[in-house]
Formats: structure tokens, C-alpha cells, sequence
């Protein structure tokens, strides 16, 4: 069987569904350019295949992704034991069997098999990450699909903690704690932004600090709402309407389901950044429908409030990135990191 994927139009033989290049949907053809094997040299493609799914009922499917412990996956990864589960995904920690090197097994939850938008979007999440390689961004490995239906993807394993169990653990931090943290944060932010990927929902549980001898450094993870600026495929997904991301940390043009670009990950950051400093969130309300009004409407609560002993600089750097009008921000990621990295 000959297939062709939708978007980079490469040709591949096999029961593949998916594009290892850019998990798009691969279509049937007669003939084509010579096709690619699963087991291709080519560094972005071998190791990425997935096969087609043997059909099973969505029970099975559930029992299986819930209780992949002890379990091989595709003869390639060992399943340890599960490290987290959210709406979108089961995670485990692994072991691949031919190099014995940790990874993190991400598994689409099954009641999500079914829902076209969903499978869309993580495909696309593999699709971007594969793409990126900068020590503060967690990339992608592998787009997978085992015997039994369940698309999963593979990902490094991080040894640390998110920044949310770090927050809740230590409390406000110092300015020498966070700012490391925060320009690390930009920095691969702003790697994304190169290949005008948005990520679109920053918050602490998004966040690892990863641990390296005697030094940690910031992480950015989960890409699975990302989104590439011009995608006809994104722009079909979060039609008005529709908004993707966590509220209290959302700006307040994605709030009103606006065209969004990296200038919106900047606010994000702020906010994050405010949250780091005082434990709390800049915008104040009975529930986050309320603290998206108040975002739209007004100003954020002054650092100096909660922080006094801080400088009032960083007050001024955080409050420029969350001006409610794009324009008005830091241009760049980068930018936001070096008025932050000035502070220190």
C-alpha cells in the first residue's frame, strides 16, 4: 500500500497513517514519487511510523491505556510506571529497551479516540515539536500507535518537579531564584517562536525544573495546544468561539478568541512571573470568568502590594508585558527575558 502525506506530499509504503514528518494524515495513492521506508536513514523520520490501529472497542481501549504497567509498547518500551494523568493524556515513564534510556510515555486518553479535533491536535503536536531542539523546550520523539488502537507519543523523561509543586513548596521566590527561571522560560519560548510556533497555554503545571548536579533549569513542556501562525487546519480548530488554554493565564486577546502570536505567550509569562513572585495572580475574581473580565478591563494588582521589599522595575517589566494591546509589550520573548535578566 502506497500512501502520501496531505501537507509535505512524501510517499510511503505500509499500513502507516500518519506522516513521521509532520504527523499529518496520510491519503491512498496510485504511483507517486519512491516511497520511503519505515526504516529510512533519514534522522527525522526512522523511529516515528505508526501503523494502523487494530480495531477494539472503546472498553478495551480504556483498560489498556489505564493499565500499561509492566507492559511493552511496540517491542520498543517498557512501561515502569504512570507518573500523571490530565484530560487529554495518561503518562508513564519508560524504558527503551535498545538503549535503556528513561522516556515519558504520553497515551491519547481513550474517550478522546473518537473526537477527529483531538487526534488532529496531537498529531499536530508531534508535528511542531518534533521540530524543535533548545534545552528549555521538552520536543517530541516519536508519534506512535500500538496494536490495540492507543496513539502515544514519546518524549525525554525530565528529572525534576513541575514549577506548581515548586511554588507550592517554597512559596514566593526572590528575585535570584525566579529571574533564572523566567529568562530560561523566554529563551525557549522564543526558540518556538522561530518556527512560529505559539504555545498558548503557559502555566507552573506546564513547567518542569529540571535538575542537573548541583543546578536546575527551567523546562517548557506540553505543546499539545500550540499553534503555527497561517495553519488553515488551527484556524478551522479555534474558530471564534472556540478558546483553547487555562483562563487565568490567558491573554486577553486569546480570551476574546482573537489571532494570537508570541506576544501572547509573553502576557502569559507575566502573569506566571507575578504568580512566582507573590503566590498569587495579578487579576482578581470569584471565578476565572471573572478574572478574564478583568483582564479586558482593567489594570493588574501592583507587585508592590504583595512585594514590597521588590524592585519596583520588576514591577514596571511585568506590567509592560501584560498591557492588554499586543503592540504595547515586549516584541519578542527574548526581549521580555533580557529586561528581565537586567534585574539581577
Amino acid at each position: 500500500m502506497r500512501r502520501r502525506c496531505t501537507r509535505c506530499q512524501t510517499v510511503y509504503e505500509g499500513d502507516a497513517r500518519f506522516c513521521p514528518r509532520d504527523g499529518n494524515p496520510l491519503v491512498d495513492v496510485e504511483g507517486g514519487a519512491p516511497a520511503k521506508k519505515s526504516g529510512s536513514s533519514d534522522p527525522e523520520v526512522s523511529g516515528t511510523l505508526v501503523r494502523a490501529a487494530v480495531k477494539r472497542n472503546q472498553g478495551q481501549r480504556s483498560n489498556d491505556a489505564a493499565t500499561l504497567k509492566n507492559q511493552i509498547i511496540d517491542g520498543r518500551y517498557q512501561v515502569l510506571r504512570r507518573l500523571g494523568e490530565g484530560g487529554m493524556a495518561y503518562v508513564y515513564l519508560a524504558r527503551e529497551l535498545s538503549t535503556g534510556t528513561s522516556v515519558a510515555v504520553k497515551v491519547l486518553t481513550p474517550k478522546l479516540l473518537a473526537d477527529n479535533t483531538a487526534l488532529q491536535r496531537l498529531r499536530r503536536e508531534a508535528g511542531l515539536a518534533m521540530r524543535l531542539n533548545h534545552p528549555n523546550v521538552c520536543n517530541i520523539l516519536r508519534l506512535g500507535e500500538t496494536e490495540g488502537g492507543l496513539i502515544y507519543l514519546v518524549m525525554p523523561y525530565l528529572n525534576g518537579e513541575l514549577l506548581s509543586d515548586r511554588e507550592a513548596k517554597v512559596g514566593p521566590m526572590s528575585l535570584e531564584v525566579a529571574i533564572p527561571f523566567l529568562t530560561q522560560m523566554c529563551d525557549g519560548l522564543h526558540h518556538a517562536h522561530g518556527f512560529n510556533i505559539v504555545h498558548r497555554d503557559l502555566k507552573p503545571e506546564n513547567v518542569m525544573i529540571v535538575m542537573d548536579g548541583d543546578s536546575e533549569f527551567a523546562v517548557v513542556m506540553d505543546f499539545g495546544l500550540a499553534k503555527s501562525r497561517g495553519s488553515a487546519a488551527m484556524k478551522k480548530l479555534t474558530a471564534t468561539g472556540i478558546v483553547l488554554g487555562t483562563p487565568e493565564f490567558m491573554s486577553p486577546e486569546q480570551v476574546r478568541g482573537k489571532d494570537i502570536d508570541a506576544r501572547s505567550d509573553v502576557y502569559s509569562v507575566a502573569i506566571l512571573a507575578f504568580e512566582m513572585f507573590t503566590g498569587k495572580l495579578p487579576f482578581e475574581g470569584r471565578s476565572a470568568q471573572e478574572m478574564m473580565i478583568a483582564r479586558l478591563r482593567g489594570t493588574p494588582t501592583p507587585l508592590s502590594k504583595h512585594r514590597p521589599d521588590l524592585p519596583l522595575q520588576l514591577e514596571q517589566v511585568l506590567n509592560k508585558a501584560m498591557e492588554v494591546n499586543p503592540d504595547a509589550r515586549h516584541a519578542t520573548a527574548k526581549d521580555f527575558g533580557a529586561a528581565l535578566a537586567g534585574l539581577v
